[in-house]
């Protein structure tokens, strides 16, 4: 597939890195000369440098027979008009916007066919949002993604000692938790990989990621580790565009404190949130982060946009009584670094908005993509089509279908209306379909068995521990030529 990739910032260098991987021709426009310079020494690419929303530049990139545009630079207004000009003048068919601004997105009919032509608008902040919230909701968990309209959910946790499944089999967990199914799709143990069988052992330390319908999560966490306390006091370092979304989504149900260093921006701040205390002053000032009970803080989450700060401001709450502990950082390195020690969850921006992008250039009906453990591993949700004679999956036991060595079925959901479009998560359809949602009577989870049947239609979410194996996956759910 030919590429476009517009911006060379932390999310277009990530998914550059990860197309490029997969064998797809792709260049990328920045109007950093150095930034470009950095990727072509690492990657296999092309670039050019440029204003993406120049039609000349887009024309030098090669869009006059690209197969889709991914404007993903930090400013909205160019990301609408490269899509608008790719459509005009290249006629590409596929055109995705990185969208930041809610004033955008709350208008879906901005991205119409008529105006800018979006096919597909991301908002990185918003699924950053959102992700966070879901470690709020869930403490004890490292990660927690969802799939199928919410209907399932994968959720990592770590095993610690004196957990009820801790030096038990897997095939033990269902008399622990008898009228819940689950199924756990990968444990990984010292950074290492271990495929799942009835009697692997799970051993203190594992992270651990299991699937299951979303309402019987907390049961089946419950087996694992100990529970923590329901989060009430959150403190948010950062008045930016992810610490501002995130006060507003928990503000109504968590008591919220948010520190921003810019008086300008806590002016603004206290203007925009309801139930949220807006402080003036620096994350990382011990004096301050006590007078305001940081120990008292179920969540601390470092959310600013200088990875050193937030680094910092982390440790110093972790080392003041600060329950739980998260870090927003753009620098990859720095990712490992941090989790291995004081800081409970670091995140990487470009690795939880990455799959909302995969999504769209993978082979087959992807719904969904979820990066996992900073790139190395993938969990997909695929739609099964064709039948028993066009297809490798429909019509077959599970333990029938040739998967990788390393991929696992974990769930199916079945009776899912069809989306909007064939590619992944689309915001504008989203706001658009919201009241039009599909009762849920008629769609059941099944958590996969060796003897489960896949049907047509059906939904599939796969774990893959090694991204290596993805276009074999993909390859066993494309249906055959003749297949109407």
């Amino acid at each position: 597939m030919k590429i476009i990739i517009l911006g060379a910032g932390q999310v277009g260098s990530s998914v550059a890195e990860s197309l490029v991987s997969e064998a797809n021709d792709i260049t990328v426009v920045d109007i950093d000369s150095k930034r470009l310079a950095l990727l072509q020494d690492r990657f296999d690419l092309r670039t050019v440098v440029g204003n993406a929303s120049h039609p000349s530049v887009l024309t030098n990139a090669g869009a006059h027979d690209a197969d889709m545009v991914l404007a993903v630079t930090e400013n909205d207004e160019t990301n609408l008009v490269a899509c608008k000009l790719a459509a005009t003048l290249f006629n590409t068919p596929t055109k995705i916007a990185r969208i930041r601004s809610t004033e955008y997105l709350t208008h879906p009919e901005i991205f119409s066919n008529e105006n800018f032509c979006v096919d597909f608008a991301i908002s990185p902040e918003q699924i950053l949002t959102e992700y966070i919230e879901k470690l709020i909701e869930f403490p004890e968990a490292l990660q927690v993604l969802d799939f199928a309209s919410g209907k399932v959910s994968l959720v990592a946790v770590r095993a610690l000692k004196g957990g009820a499944l801790v030096g038990q089999q897997l095939q033990e967990l269902r008399k622990h938790v008898p009228n819940v199914d689950t199924r756990v799709a990968a444990i990984f143990r010292k950074d290492r990989p271990i495929i799942p069988e009835g009697d692997t052992v799970i051993e203190a330390e594992d992270e651990v990621f299991f699937i299951a319908a979303t309402e019987n999560i907390r049961a089946v966490m419950r087996e694992l580790r100990s529970m923590d306390k329901p989060v009430k006091h959150v403190m948010i370092a950062g008045g930016g565009k992810i610490g501002r979304r995130l006060a507003q989504t928990l503000e109504n149900d968590y008591q919220v404190r948010i520190i921003e260093h810019n008086y300008q921006a806590c002016e603004r701040l206290a203007e925009e949130v309801n139930n949220t205390l807006v402080l003036h002053g620096d994350a990382t000032d011990e004096t301050l982060l006590e007078s305001e009970s940081i120990a008292d803080m179920d969540m601390f989450c470092a959310l600013t946009n200088d990875d050193e700060n937030n680094i910092m401001s982390s440790l110093l709450a972790k080392r003041l009584g600060a329950h739980k502990v998260i870090s927003l950082i753009n620098r990859r390195a720095y990712v490992d670094l941090v989790q291995s020690g004081g800081i409970d969850i670091a995140i990487s921006p470009a690795q939880v908005t990455i799959g909302s992008l995969l999504a769209y250039v993978r082979h087959g009906d992807v719904e969904a993509v979820h990066s996992l453990r900073r790139g190395a591993a993938e969990a997909l949700e695929l739609v099964a089509h064709g039948d028993a004679k066009s297809s490798n999956v429909v019509g077959r036991k599970i333990e029938d279908v040739k998967l990788p060595k390393g991929a696992t079925i974990g769930a199916i959901v079945r009776g899912l209306p069809k989306s909007a479009g064939i590619f992944g998560r689309n915001l504008i359809a989203e706001m658009q379909e919201e009241p039009h949602r599909k009762s849920d009577d008629n769609i059941h989870v099944i958590i996969a068995h060796h003897d489960t049947i896949i049907e047509q239609e059906d939904h599939v979410i796969l774990f893959v521990i090694n991204r290596k194996m993805i276009r074999e996956v993909e390859k066993l759910f494309q249906v055959s030529v003749g297949f109407l």
